[in-house]
């Protein structure tokens, strides 16, 4: 094998688990909008993505405008899933979220910072899909 070789290899190798990673995410997110569509939300986009970070999803309930974080996990090896929305992390949604409201032009609308957590089991399969609204304050 030439370095080469090896190289991407070891590249590959590393590759796997963050597109692993992706898929979870994208999994969690895509059965957090159809659960909140279910209870009302009208989803206005995914992904929302600017300099200071991500939104998953932001969304309309009533007169809230809702910038939601999903949290996915598959079993409970890693403990579960809205204990990874650190304080770091709050504070960055909190930036984005501004942001966000600045770049439409309502900042005077109310909001609120919901997370959705997303249990799978070991096959993937949803178990439970928790929503916490006004889970992060700004």
């Amino acid at each position: 094998m030439t370095k080469r070789q090896v190289t991407t290899s070891a590249t590959n190798n590393r590759k796997k688990p963050d597109a692993a990673r992706q898929g979870l995410g994208r999994t969690g997110e895509r059965l957090a909008a159809e659960e909140l569509s279910r209870r009302g939300y009208h989803i206005l986009e995914k992904n929302f993505r600017c300099s200071y970070g991500e939104i998953d999803l932001v969304a309309e309930d009533a007169q809230d405008l809702v910038f939601v974080e999903v949290k996915t996990r598959r079993g409970s090896a890693y403990g579960l899933p809205e204990e990874a929305v650190t304080l770091r992390k709050q504070r960055k949604i909190v930036q984005v979220a501004s942001y966000y409201l600045d770049l439409h032009t309502c900042s005077e609308r109310s909001w609120r910072i919901d997370v959705v957590a997303v249990q799978l089991d070991k096959g993937g399969k949803p178990e439970e899909i928790r929503v916490y609204q006004h889970a992060v304050t700004g």
